[in-house]
């Protein structure tokens, strides 16, 4: 399926010219399974992931203030003292040796003034980071973009079929071995996680939008850099209505909610992000593939945490 005749190129986005492909994976994390066919219609989608001098013109025209920077609504949190409400939003801290790595809090820290505009924490800022993906979104701050920009943000089954660039069932979204040729087609983590990252890709955060090859549609940093929002409630796969047969862009179903280990009392939304980060390891979280898949609370916003925008008609 070609560029529609009544759709005119666009410099910041490439046509997706949809089709059917095999959705997620039987042979890596189970929440991907069972892999299935799917079907979808043609689109546009941005090159790149939204960066931070274009969330700042939407800031700056719009006035938007995004949820970490406000404080939490303490009716939302029964329970919750004034510090934990303060503006705030998930750092990366790297750990100590020694620390349980079956529970990801031991490097994950909610701290004051850290947002978009302080990416690494409140003493940071944005100088020379204009090119960078911009991080520390929540759903609703990217779906307020998507509105401004006239545009919207995918379904899993879009976002996935754009990564995979036309390789139906690759493992990655530039074939089948992580670093062919010993190049590193992705900003991801090497090194021993969460306490070594070793840099082997150039980077230690985020990396400049583009800095690695496009995929076969022309996509950059379809994996790895950072997560990327999808409008699908998250759901397993398994639970999808007759997942033995060609589905047309599936979406997750019935608002799910979860439960916070750390706030059992509260029940979270979830929506599906995609693609990875700069966090993500082999020998941690093999999630920088295009079937992986992670549910993120609606109200949570993290450094490693951006999206891009679609268009299904111009």
């Amino acid at each position: 399926m070609g560029r529609p005749i009544e759709a005119p190129a666009r410099e910041d986005m490439v046509w997706i010219p949809g089709g059917e492909f095999l959705m997620g994976s039987d042979h890596h994390y189970p929440e991907e399974a069972p892999a299935h066919r799917v079907v979808v219609g043609g689109f546009w989608m941005d090159r790149t992931t939204v960066t931070n001098a274009e969330f700042r013109r939407f800031v700056e025209a719009s006035c938007y203030v995004t949820l970490a920077e406000h404080p939490a609504n303490a009716a939302d949190y029964p329970g919750a003292g004034a510090d934990s409400l303060a503006p705030a939003s998930a750092l990366f801290v790297r750990p100590a040796r020694g620390i349980d790595r079956s529970n990801h809090y031991n490097w994950w820290a909610y701290v004051r003034g850290a947002n978009w505009r302080h990416p690494r924490g409140p003493a940071s800022t944005l100088k020379g980071l204009e090119a960078h993906p911009v991080v520390h979104i929540a759903y609703e701050d990217a779906q307020a973009y998507a509105n401004w920009a006239g545009k919207a943000l995918p379904t899993e089954a879009e976002w996935e079929f754009a990564a995979r660039g036309g390789l139906d069932g690759a493992d990655f979204v530039w074939g089948d071995e992580l670093t062919p040729r010993g190049q590193h087609m992705a900003n991801t983590y090497q090194g021993e996680f969460p306490f070594r990252n070793d840099c082997e890709d150039g980077y230690e955060w985020t990396a400049p939008v583009g800095s690695f090859p496009a995929n076969g549609y022309g996509l950059y940093d379809m994996a790895g850099n950072v997560w990327q929002w999808t409008t699908d409630w998250y759901q397993e796969h398994r639970l999808i209505e007759s997942p033995c047969c060609t589905m047309t862009n599936p979406r997750g179903g019935e608002r799910e909610a979860s439960y916070d280990p750390l706030t059992p009392d509260i029940r979270i939304p979830r929506k599906v992000t995609k693609g990875g980060s700069f966090l993500c390891a082999p020998s941690y979280c093999r999630r920088y593939r295009p079937a992986a898949r992670m549910a993120q609370p609606v109200d949570t916003s993290t450094c490693h945490l951006g999206f891009r925008c679609i268009t299904r008609s111009v």
